[in-house]
């Protein structure tokens, strides 16, 4: 580990969480340094591009931070799933007409102007007259006139140039083929081999894709396995949302392809409804995609980005990320510092809290739900400096989080794996520390790993939340209201 920078890490002033994309402008170990002390909380690795070998490396590499830092940090390995695309062109492309003929087929011969192969016999038989085939992120629109096992007729309603393997996008059909792809499989088990977070599984479309996820990655969180964040990219995955959002830990709102599928004016009241969905179900939830899209070359965002990054936070998104901004872009580190800024800035807003629990989140008919709803209650009513929460799971932080309590949330956990997979979870600042073994031990430990993290100073109160017997999952039933002393640092024990 690197001695020359001893300074020890202030908690972040903000409780929304930035995830930054890893790429070649971020991968080299001193960007991402650079990032994570800009303020990227998480990072996401995108499976879709680069070796294993140099996803190993940036996985290397962030885990170095954690140990400089002593700070857990989110890993999100996220998969590329299923790719539809058309063959190749005789030319290498050719030009549909506005408003002309143009046939897919299973003619494996190079296209021209008026047909080209479609290389996925599941989709033959499937389309049907008025459905839409979107090419190119739908630059080009084309409705089917007719279909049959062996071609497909359309008309162009928005013609272009059409090139080599341009993706394909079917938003009127669920298509019966898997979200993961035989090279899914080979990077998910590379993900879980190399000890990830999360796994963002793409181009989800039923709860069927999420169970199969779950098989081949050994089963879930419980069971030691990385957390499952579905990427809502597909209208059919919308209208199954309910269904999706059971089975996942954790969901995304990949606004790229959805905005491809959806009309632009549907993309809003979508992506609201979903940060909604997630949030009464206590799962965090990721607003995604061209957040600071003319990042990627200019070193200031432009004042329409500005409001949708805003906009993220007051709907009470757990975080926002960057795509290419971070990856690929021009200006990283500065992406991540104006993303960090917008959301302090937001978050300082005299409305904030008012505007961000609009979405009423009511607690179920448990004890672990109504003593975290007391928590942001109490926070509400006394100056408490923190909250808290003793848990091995990781279960009663997302109970804390979903009520988007004022205060922040010191996350105390036996689990390394909890620690940093609660990293995603609004206001969390996890803690990786020895188990507790009785009320006095926990009173204790609590208040000096406030003082120690930077949670409080003498006088100032805590909220203890957890649950006993210690160390059973599920039993969170004891919530304690404590005053630090100031001595409790004397005791060195972690």
């Amino acid at each position: 580990m690197s001695k020359r920078d001893t300074e020890r890490f202030e908690p972040r002033s903000r409780k929304v969480k930035i995830l930054a994309t890893t790429g070649p402008a971020s991968r080299d170990p001193e960007m991402l340094r650079k990032l994570f002390k800009a303020g990227a909380d998480a990072f996401r690795v995108n499976m879709s591009h680069g070796e294993h070998a140099t996803h190993a490396n940036t996985i290397e590499a962030i885990r170095a931070l954690e140990k400089e830092f002593n700070r857990p940090i989110t890993i999100l390995a996220d998969l590329q799933g299923p790719k539809l695309r058309v063959g190749t062109f005789r030319e290498g492309q050719a030009v549909i007409r506005h408003s002309g003929h143009f046939t897919l087929d299973r003619n494996p011969e190079p296209g021209d102007e008026t047909r080209v192969e479609l290389p996925h016999p599941e989709l033959f038989g499937l389309l049907e007259k008025g459905q839409r085939l979107l090419i190119n992120d739908g630059k080009i629109r084309l409705k089917v006139l007719e279909a049959s096992d062996d071609a497909i007729l359309c008309t162009a309603e928005v013609g272009g140039v059409i090139s080599d393997r341009k993706g394909v996008n079917v938003p009127d059909a669920e298509i019966p083929i898997p979200a993961l792809t035989d090279k899914d499989r080979r990077d998910l088990a590379f993900a879980v081999q190399q000890g990830v977070d999360w796994i963002g599984l793409s181009f989800v479309q039923r709860p069927d894709d999420l169970a199969e996820a779950r098989r081949l990655m050994g089963g879930g969180v419980r069971q030691g396995a990385p957390a499952l964040c579905a990427k809502i990219e597909k209208p059919m995955a919308v209208r199954r949302l309910a269904e999706i959002m059971e089975l996942a830990d954790g969901i995304m709102v990949a606004r790229g392809d959805l905005g491809v599928e959806l009309e632009p004016q549907e993309v809003p009241p979508f992506q609201k409804k979903i940060v909604n969905l997630a949030r009464t179900a206590g799962k965090p939830v990721i607003v995604a995609t061209q957040m600071l899209e003319s990042m990627i070359e200019s070193p200031a965002p432009t004042r329409a980005e500005v409001s949708d990054v805003a906009n993220a936070v007051y709907d009470g998104a757990d975080a926002v990320m960057l795509s290419a901004e971070t990856a690929a872009g021009d200006w990283p580190e500065e992406a991540v510092t104006i993303m960090d800024k917008i959301a302090q800035h937001v978050e300082r807003d005299e409305s904030f809290l008012e505007r961000v629990r609009f979405h009423d989140t009511p607690p179920d008919a448990t004890t672990a739900d109504a003593l975290s709803h007391a928590c942001m209650t109490i926070a509400d009513t006394v100056p408490i400096s923190a909250i808290t929460v003793f848990t091995g799971s990781g279960s009663t932080a997302r109970r804390v989080a979903r009520e988007r309590p004022s205060v922040p949330m010191l996350v105390l956990t036996p689990s390394m794996k909890t620690a940093r997979r609660v990293g995603l979870l609004w206001g969390a600042h996890a803690v990786a520390t020895k188990d507790i073994g009785s009320f006095e031990e926990m009173i204790a430990k609590g208040k000096r790993m406030a003082l120690r993290h930077g949670f409080g100073q003498a006088g100032s109160k805590l909220i203890a939340l957890a649950g006993v017997p210690f160390g059973t999952p599920g039993s969170t039933n004891l919530l304690h209201v404590v005053t630090l002393t100031g001595q409790e640092l004397d005791k060195r024990e972690s």
